[in-house]
C-alpha cells in the first residue's frame, strides 16, 4: 500500500504484488462477491440453488460468473456430486474465509460512522440541490 503520510517514509512496491492487489480488488469488491462471501460464513456449505436464494436478487448467470471467479481466486471450493440430477456444493476456504475477515472491518468502520456518513451525504444533497 503506497503511503502518503509525510511523516513515513514511502514503502517501495513490489510490482507483481501491486498488479495482484489491482486483480483481486475488482472482482472481491464486487457487490455479489461481497454478498456471497458473507452469505456462506454464515451458512456454511450450501447448493448453488439455496445460496442463490440466500444472496436474493441475483440471476443464475451473475451467480455462476461470480462463483466461478471465486473458485478461480481459490476463495471458494465447488464440490461435484454424480448423481442425477447433479448436486454442486459450494463453501468457503480458509483464503475465503480469512478475506470475509478482513472485510468484517469494514462493516465494523460502516457501523460506527453511519451517523457521520448520513450527515455527509444530506449536507451534500442540499449543497447539490441548490445549484
Amino acid at each position: 500500500m503506497k503511503h502518503n503520510d509525510r511523516t513515513a517514509p514511502a514503502v517501495p512496491l513490489d510490482p507483481a504484488l501491486e498488479q495482484l492487489v489491482r486483480e483481486l480488488i475488482g472482482p472481491v469488491a464486487d457487490k455479489w462477491t461481497m454478498v456471497a462471501l458473507e452469505v456462506l460464513e454464515q451458512e456454511g456449505r450450501l447448493r448453488f440453488t439455496r445460496l442463490g436464494e440466500l444472496m436474493g436478487g441475483i440471476s443464475q448467470k451473475m451467480l455462476t460468473k461470480t462463483l466461478r471467479q471465486m473458485e478461480a481466486d481459490g476463495l471458494v471450493e465447488r464440490t461435484v456430486y454424480a448423481v442425477v440430477p447433479p448436486k454442486v456444493d459450494y463453501e468457503l476456504t480458509a483464503l475465503g474465509r480469512s478475506l470475509g475477515a478482513a472485510f468484517c472491518g469494514v462493516w465494523e468502520w460502516a457501523e460506527a460512522n453511519r451517523a457521520a456518513i448520513g450527515a455527509a451525504r444530506a449536507a451534500f444533497a442540499a449543497r447539490t440541490q441548490r445549484a
